[in-house]
């Protein structure tokens, strides 16, 4: 059977690590055929062409080929855009990465997800501060939601009954979205949760979700950060220790 060979197909690297005294492992969240492994031959080489290119949070366009679980990369080339992000952007790119690698299965396509992650990309690569972390509530929200771990949030989960618009409700690990009690340290009322699921289910859910977690960005930090550690199987991110580690120094 002939060796099926894939070409220009758009990707990003999600993490890269050593194979060989030459060559490299690369992960990559590809848009048909979801995260991928390839082996990238002679990559640490200084006269490699793939070394100034298999670099995070850049639009490539990779040829692979191969039947086994980790495929041998052929060609990538950049297509352009934004310059390496630094400081809090790199950082906020790495997380977007960890959760990719964490919660998405090999070989799982997901372009729905592709796109927004690219948009998030592009933002995260031009913005700080207030915007920045709307972005990072938005693709939280979104990735949550394509890999089918988020609630409806329009309706109690355990009852299926509408939010009461004025009264407080928190999303948690397994008991889904929930009337608020005294000691959660977060929570949105029965009306916020709605406009984010109006946000959620709009034609272009990322910019109307984007609007929506701008206004309600601190809140839903908190109740998100728990849910996905829960459904990561971690305490704390390694992104997010590292983030802790830096600003403590």
């Amino acid at each position: 059977m002939a060796t099926r060979r894939i070409a220009d197909e758009p990707a990003y690297v999600l993490h890269r690590y050593d194979w060989s005294e030459s060559s490299l492992i690369v992960e990559v969240f590809t848009r048909h055929y979801g995260r991928i492994a390839l082996v990238a031959k002679g990559a640490k080489r200084p006269s490699s062409s793939f070394r100034p290119i298999l670099l995070p949070m850049q639009r490539l366009h990779l040829a692979f080929g191969g039947d086994a679980e980790i495929r041998s990369l052929k060609s990538a080339e950049w297509q352009g855009g934004h310059v390496m992000p630094t400081g809090d952007a790199l950082l906020s790119g790495y997380y977007l990465n960890e959760l990719l690698l964490t919660l998405l299965a090999r070989d799982d396509p997901h372009p729905v997800l592709f796109d927004i992650y690219a948009r998030v990309v592009e933002v995260i690569a031009s913005q700080h501060g207030e915007v920045l972390q709307a972005a990072l509530r938005s693709y939280e929200l979104l990735l949550l939601r394509e890999v089918g771990l988020l609630p409806q949030l329009d309706q109690q989960t355990m009852t299926l009954t509408a939010l009461d618009p004025d009264t407080a409700h928190v999303l948690v690990p397994e008991g889904g979205l929930r009337l608020a009690h005294s000691d959660d340290r977060a929570s949105l009322t029965g009306a916020q949760w709605t406009q984010l699921q109006s946000a959620l289910a709009a034609d272009a859910p990322f910019t109307t979700t984007l609007r929506a977690c701008a206004e309600f960005s601190t809140e839903l930090k908190p109740q998100l950060r728990t849910l996905l550690h829960y459904h990561c199987g971690t305490r704390t991110l390694r992104t997010r220790q590292m983030m802790i580690d830096i600003q403590s120094l």
